[in-house]
């Protein structure tokens, strides 16, 4: 996914806010879907963040066109890890991996064999 560093994704001092990092991989995350025709929310479910580790590697700043590459590092029954970074060029900004849990009504739950067969299909 590529995004535009706008104004209001930047502090005071026109660099990147460290919070919106997370919003541009989470919006990534969704476009993962809407590129496919599909949703994030699956029959009556969806995905939340569980545990993340973030690396703020350099700044990005207003104006700066980013690209957010992701990675499928495991599918378990129930979550999955995924590796995501920014990148400005070839320069890369901020990495990520996260586990994402499934989850209805509040309560993990396995992942339907469709959705495990998309993620396969999208990462290999």
């Amino acid at each position: 996914m590529k995004t535009r560093v706008y104004y209001d994704d930047t502090d005071a001092g026109g660099v990147v806010y460290h919070a919106n990092y997370l919003k541009f991989c989470e919006r990534a995350r969704s476009d993962i879907f809407y590129e496919h025709g599909k949703s994030p929310a699956i029959d009556g479910g969806h995905f939340v963040v569980k545990h993340l580790e973030a690396d703020f590697i350099r700044s990005a700043k207003l104006g700066d066109l980013l690209e957010v590459k992701n990675e499928l590092i495991e599918l378990k029954n129930a979550s999955l890890i995924l590796k995501q970074e920014v990148w400005r060029d070839e320069e890369k900004l901020f990495a990520m991996t996260s586990t994402l849990a499934y989850v209805k009504e509040g309560k993990p739950c396995k992942i339907d064999e469709e959705t495990k067969a998309f993620f396969r299909g999208l990462f290999t």
